[in-house]
């Protein structure tokens, strides 16, 4: 069974940084595209930043520039770095994983609070 754990939300002030981590089980994450969403209240989830089974990484508007996504084979972890946070960047970030076929696997979530 494949398990994604993200860690690494915690509250920083605004123009703070933050490392997220997702560290997946029961699959490996080379070779498979996988990603970060975040999703604040009474919004819809949104994608921030993808990372594909080639490396080509993808970021929403919003965190170009601020965000970084990458992946460690070795450790089957993917990381999003976040940097000169913002209060608008609060939210649940998720990690997802695409699998070959079936629908995709997410993580629980972890709780990122940028305060102002």
């Amino acid at each position: 069974q494949v398990q994604l754990v993200e860690s690494g939300g915690g509250l920083v002030q605004a123009g703070g940084s933050l490392r997220l981590s997702c560290a997946a089980s029961g699959s490996t994450i080379t070779r498979r595209t996988s990603g970060w969403y975040r999703q604040a209240p009474g919004k819809q989830r949104e994608l921030v930043a993808q990372i594909t089974s080639t490396g080509n990484t993808v970021y929403a508007d919003a965190v170009q520039g601020r965000f970084t996504i990458s992946r460690d084979n070795a450790k089957n972890t993917v990381y999003l770095q976040m940097n000169s946070l913002k209060p608008e960047d609060s939210a649940v970030y998720y990690c997802r994983l695409d699998l070959f076929s079936g629908a995709p696997i997410w993580g629980l979530g972890t709780q990122v609070t940028v305060s102002s």
